[in-house]
C-alpha cells in the first residue's frame, strides 16, 4: 500500500508541476509580439499538456486504488470530501488548460496576460488547500 501512496504522490506532484508552468506558458504566448514566438509557445503548451495528460490519469487512478483500502472510512471523512471536491475542481482546470491549448494552437486565443497571470494561480490555491486537507484533516 505505500508504494501506492508514494507513486500517488509522485504523480500528483509531476501533474502540478504541468498545471503550473503550462498557464505560464499562455503567459507568454499572451505577451509575445512576434508570429515565430507564440507558434513556438503555443508548441509547447501542446506537447507539454499531452505529457501532462497521462500522469493526471496515473495520479487519478493510484488516488482510487489508495481510497479503494479504506472506501468507507474516506468516504464519511469530511477532509477527503473536501480533497475530492477540490480534485475534481483541478481536472475541470485541466481540461480547461486543453480548451486554451487548442485556441492558442488555431491562433483564436486573443486572452490577455493579465487573464493568464490569474489563471495561473488556481493551482496554488488548490495545491495548499489540498495538502492542508490531507495533513491536517479538520473535521
Amino acid at each position: 500500500m505505500l508504494w501506492i501512496q508514494g507513486l500517488h504522490v509522485i504523480f500528483v506532484v509531476t501533474w502540478f508541476a504541468g498545471l503550473f508552468y503550462l498557464p505560464r506558458i499562455f503567459v507568454y504566448y499572451a505577451q509575445a509580439e512576434d508570429d515565430t514566438t507564440r507558434m513556438t509557445l503555443a508548441i509547447m503548451a501542446r506537447k507539454l499538456y499531452k505529457f501532462v495528460t497521462p500522469l493526471m490519469m496515473l495520479a487519478i487512478i493510484l488516488g482510487l486504488w489508495r481510497l479503494s483500502y479504506a472506501l468507507d472510512y474516506y468516504l464519511t471523512s469530511l477532509w477527503m470530501q473536501l480533497k475530492l471536491a477540490g480534485v475534481v475542481f483541478l481536472l475541470i482546470y485541466h481540461v480547461q488548460c486543453g480548451r486554451y491549448v487548442k485556441l492558442i494552437n488555431s491562433g483564436d486565443d486573443h486572452r490577455s496576460h493579465v487573464f493568464y497571470r490569474f489563471f495561473n494561480e488556481i493551482p496554488v490555491l488548490f495545491l495548499f488547500a489540498i495538502v492542508l486537507l490531507v495533513y491536517v484533516r479538520p473535521g
